[in-house]
């Protein structure tokens, strides 16, 4: 467990996240899902069973090349952030990073102390070699961001996505870890 201290002067207390957490970031998930057109999935759309969800974050819990790291003010959650890595030798040095920040935290900061977070993390981890990503194209910020901190443009997909009646296309980024 961490703090990472806002623009705003909140502190955001950082921890992993356990099984017990699971109906909780369900309903993050689903609430934040509709904030923003920048996510897989919609509000309401996160739809996993909670046991299910239960076993898969204690699975995560215990692997070594990856995390879910859960941000909180006042015991609620703000933010999600996350590294996920096969468990299969060929691809265990590859996680896919994700980050998910409540609206009301946009723009203060939280998410690029996320990704550096993540990152620090991933170099310490000894597994992980790369960090893979993807993003709307029309995620400006976000991308603006993920290139600040070294991510470089791998390829597109086009038109992977349909949002409000318009298909899009998906950057996949990458860093290395050195």
């Amino acid at each position: 467990m961490f703090e990472l201290k806002l623009k705003n002067e909140e502190v955001v207390t950082i921890r992993q996240a356990t099984s017990s957490d699971a109906r909780t970031i369900i309903d993050f998930y689903n609430i934040v899902g509709g904030e923003t057109n920048f996510l897989s999935f919609g509000g309401n759309e996160f739809k996993r069973e909670e046991e299910e969800y239960k076993t898969y974050l204690e699975d995560t819990l215990n692997e070594k090349n990856s995390v879910i790291l859960l941000g909180t003010i006042n015991d609620q959650i703000i933010s999600i952030a996350s590294i996920n890595s096969s468990q299969k030798q060929r691809t265990k040095h590859v996680g896919t990073l994700g980050i998910v920040i409540k609206k009301e935290y946009w723009g203060i900061g939280l998410g690029k102390l996320l990704m550096q977070s993540l990152i620090d993390w991933a170099k310490e981890n000894e597994i992980t070699r790369k960090i893979q990503l993807v993003t709307s194209e029309n995620n400006l910020k976000a991308i603006q961001l993920y290139k600040n901190l070294g991510f470089e443009i791998e390829g597109i997909m086009k038109e992977d996505t349909f949002i409000n009646g318009e298909y899009c296309n998906t950057l996949m980024m990458g860093l290395f870890i050195k």
